[in-house]
């Protein structure tokens, strides 16, 4: 159970996930290169890639941005003060791990390397193991029937 007065975790997970998760693709894919996509799909590929990237850019301002207006932690492991759903958070509950996720798929769409693409999906299980449902418990407990209906209306993800 969380603690509602003092956020859902003691570790902020999410940045640790990602980050051992791209650690671990950029280490596999150096000791166990996996075959890649030739010229001309590779080059299409590349250039979702960095459309990836921009969205991700896009989609993390948009919700950093959101969080500063309403005065609410950015910190994974904080409790919050405000259940923010404008912006980012009108079409996703989780727009900051849903652009890590859009990251390391387009980094692995523009260097190559295979890796990235199912760590990307084993790092947003884990994000959502380890960090959304005790984040869901915590607003739950906090804002109630707000954060119930907030969450009928609004994907977890996309």
């Amino acid at each position: 159970m969380t603690d509602i007065q003092n956020g859902p975790n003691r570790l902020p997970w999410p940045p640790i996930i990602y980050l051992a998760a791209i650690a671990i693709s950029i280490a596999l894919g150096l000791l166990f290169p996996l075959p890649w996509i030739s010229a001309p799909l590779s080059d299409i590929l590349f250039a979702a890639g960095w459309l990836l990237v921009a969205a991700m850019v896009a989609l993390d301002f948009s919700a950093m941005r959101t969080m500063a207006r309403a005065k609410t932690t950015i910190m994974p492991n904080r409790a919050s003060e405000h259940l923010v759903t404008t912006g980012a958070f009108s079409f996703t509950r989780n727009p900051i791990y849903l652009g890590n996720t859009l990251l390391m798929i387009g980094v692995g769409l523009i260097t190559g390397i295979a890796w990235f693409l199912p760590l990307a999906i084993v790092a947003a299980f884990l994000t959502q193991k380890l960090a959304i449902e005790r984040e869901e418990r915590h607003l739950e407990g906090r804002f109630g029937k707000r954060y119930r209906d907030y969450a009928k209306r609004v994907r977890r993800w996309i």
